[in-house]
């Protein structure tokens, strides 16, 4: 079962990491086509709107990253995972490596949870990466830093 959940969790990573770099430039894209827009409606306040929508962007690309690793544990782990919901928090908590520790899987296919934590911690690190480059293009040209 080692090289299964190797295979599997190399897989899902793979999957993951592809899905947030379409989804991070995908989101790029969008706020370029739609900043002049936003600037128009908030003027002054501008910065805020984008900034929500960035942030909102990154976390529905980790929900759907999460999802996808809730109905993997859900098919593979039926008999600890029984329902959908379950399953949904079980990968929440391994996502975000809190890992309370209420519910584990068996050993045929516990290292999937530590792949999917280690899958998580790198893709928030690239998402606050991500976010802070966009608040500092969105800051970039602003007068508070000609003041220096």
């Amino acid at each position: 079962m080692l090289i299964e959940q190797l295979l599997i969790g190399c897989f899902m990573i793979g999957l993951t990491v592809i899905i947030h770099a379409i989804s991070l430039d995908r989101l790029v894209i969008f706020l370029e086509q739609i900043g002049p827009k936003i600037f128009k409606i908030f003027n002054r306040l501008w910065k805020m709107p984008m900034m929500v929508m960035a942030v909102l962007g990154v976390f529905l690309t980790h929900i759907l990253q999460i999802w996808l690793w809730a109905f993997l544990f859900y098919y593979l782990a039926p008999d600890i995972l029984q329902d959908i919901e379950t399953a949904l928090y079980f990968s929440t908590s391994s996502f975000t490596t809190v890992g309370f520790g209420d519910i584990y899987l068996n050993k045929e296919w516990r290292l999937l949870s530590a792949f999917e934590a280690a899958n998580g911690f790198i893709l928030f690190g690239w998402s606050t990466a991500f976010i802070f480059e966009i608040i500092s293009k969105l800051y970039k040209d602003d007068p508070i830093q000609k003041t220096k």
